[in-house]
C-alpha cells in the first residue's frame, strides 16, 4: 500500500514543542490546507461547505526517520508510566498516521486553487494531509465513550502576564498581521507544554509560533510569564 498526500497544512506550529497535544485546545490557531495540484479542482470538495468539522488524516513527518518502539511514556502521565503505543496517541507508532478533528472555517476555491482554513488543529507546519473526511455528529460523538487513562482535560487556570516588552511586541503583531497573537499565547501555553520531568520554577522555555520566539516561564505554578516575543 502507497499512499501520496492530497495536501499540505500550512500552520503557525513551527516546531514539535509547544503544539498542543490535542486538536482544539487552541481554538484561535487558524490553518490553511493547500491541496495539491493534481487534488486542487472545486469537484473534489463539492458540498465539504456543508461541514462546521472535518477530520484530517496525515502523517507524522518530523517522525518518520525515528522509527517506533511497542511502548511509549505519554506525557499526560507524567512521562513515567510505560504504556502500548496503541493505548496512545503517540506519533512513535508502527504507521506514523495521525488523526485530528478540526473545526472548517471556510473553502476556498480561486484560480484552480482549493485550500481549506481551519481553526484549532494541532499539525505542525508542512506536515501531509493523506486524507479529509466529514464529521458526522451523530455516528463520530459517543457520548458514553471512556478512557481510564486520559478521561478529562484541564487547562492551567492561572493568569498569563506579559512583560511589558512582550506586550508592545504583541500589540505592533497585531497591528501589523491582524494575527490575535496575544490570545494564542495565552491558549497555548494554558496548555502547559512543559514535560514532566521539567518544570522548574526557574526555567525559561521558547516556543517557535509563526515567525516568532516566544520566551516564558510558569512561577510555582501561580503565574505564567511570558517575556518576549521577538
Amino acid at each position: 500500500m502507497n499512499f501520496e498526500p492530497i495536501g499540505l497544512i500550512h500552520s503557525g506550529f513551527k516546531e514539535k514543542f509547544g503544539i498542543p497535544r490535542q486538536p482544539g485546545l487552541a481554538k484561535s490557531m487558524q490553518a490553511r490546507i493547500e491541496l495539491l495540484p493534481e487534488f486542487s479542482s472545486e469537484e473534489i470538495v463539492r458540498g465539504l461547505e456543508g461541514c462546521t468539522h472535518i477530520w484530517l488524516i496525515f502523517v507524522f513527518s518530523a517522525c518518520v526517520d525515528q522509527g517506533w518502539k511497542p511502548t511509549v511514556r505519554p506525557p499526560r502521565l507524567g512521562g513515567n508510566q510505560r504504556v502500548g503505543v496503541l493505548a496512545t496517541r503517540s506519533p512513535f507508532r508502527p504507521n506514523p498516521i495521525g488523526l485530528s478533528a478540526v473545526k472548517l472555517d471556510e473553502v476556498r476555491c480561486t484560480h484552480g486553487a482549493v485550500q481549506l482554513i481551519v481553526s484549532g488543529a494541532d499539525l505542525l507546519d508542512q506536515t501531509p494531509i493523506l486524507d479529509i473526511k466529514p464529521y458526522l455528529p451523530y455516528s463520530d460523538r459517543i457520548a458514553e465513550a471512556q478512557f481510564s487513562l486520559a478521561e478529562s482535560y484541564k487547562e492551567l487556570e492561572i493568569p498569563v502576564i506579559f512583560s511589558e516588552q512582550a506586550s508592545e511586541q504583541c500589540k505592533q503583531i497585531e497591528h501589523t498581521s491582524a494575527l490575535p497573537i496575544i490570545e494564542q499565547i495565552t491558549e497555548i501555553l494554558r496548555c502547559d507544554p512543559r514535560p514532566a520531568y521539567q518544570r522548574s520554577a526557574e526555567r525559561e522555555y521558547g516556543i517557535k509560533l509563526h515567525a516568532y520566539n516566544i520566551r516564558w516561564s510558569i512561577t510555582d505554578n501561580e503565574a505564567i510569564y511570558v517575556h518576549s516575543v521577538k
